[in-house]
């Protein structure tokens, strides 16, 4: 389907407004891998917040997500997955998937991820922005992540966002 000039115009303005997240955010405040601060620069993180606050989406803090949950801080997502130590090949599990952006940055970074999410709500708004988007290194499970995800394991990372 090909975009409209006013399409293209405002996914320019959405990857402006990530760079500054990321330079301003992110970066600003440690952040070294630039691997990571390419995947975050990469992810539409609009894509995973209610509509209601997408106007602060890029911006430094956490934000509502439904279901008394919210999606974390920029930073917070960052500097977590530069403690990872990521090299592209691993195999991660993630609790607490929300509605998937940790797992969408995640994606970029490595070979697999499976992530876990208990609120049902979340685990259906990530999986079908995980389709939308086209990946297909990320697997989706409703389930409660203290007993992680024995049929996939071993994992060679666990980042628990819950």
């Amino acid at each position: 389907m090909p975009t409209t000039p006013r399409k293209d115009e405002q996914e320019r303005g959405l990857a402006h407004q990530r760079a500054l997240m990321v330079e301003r955010h992110v970066a600003a405040r440690g952040v070294k891998d630039e691997r990571v601060l390419q995947a975050m620069r990469d992810v539409p993180r609009h894509r995973f917040i209610p509509q209601a606050v997408a106007e602060k989406a890029y911006g430094a803090g956490a934000l509502p997500i439904g279901a008394k949950q919210t999606i974390s801080q920029p930073y917070i997502v960052a500097r977590m997955i530069e403690l990872l130590e990521l090299r592209g090949t691993e195999k991660v599990l993630e609790i607490g998937t929300g509605t998937g952006y940790q797992a969408v940055v995640l994606s970029k970074l490595c070979a697999k991820v499976f992530t876990i999410e208990r609120v049902n709500e979340l685990a259906l708004k990530a999986t079908e922005i995980v389709r939308e988007l086209k990946l297909h290194n990320v697997s989706v499970k409703v389930f409660d992540g203290t007993y992680g995800w024995s049929d996939q394991a071993p994992f060679d990372r666990i980042i628990v966002a819950a």
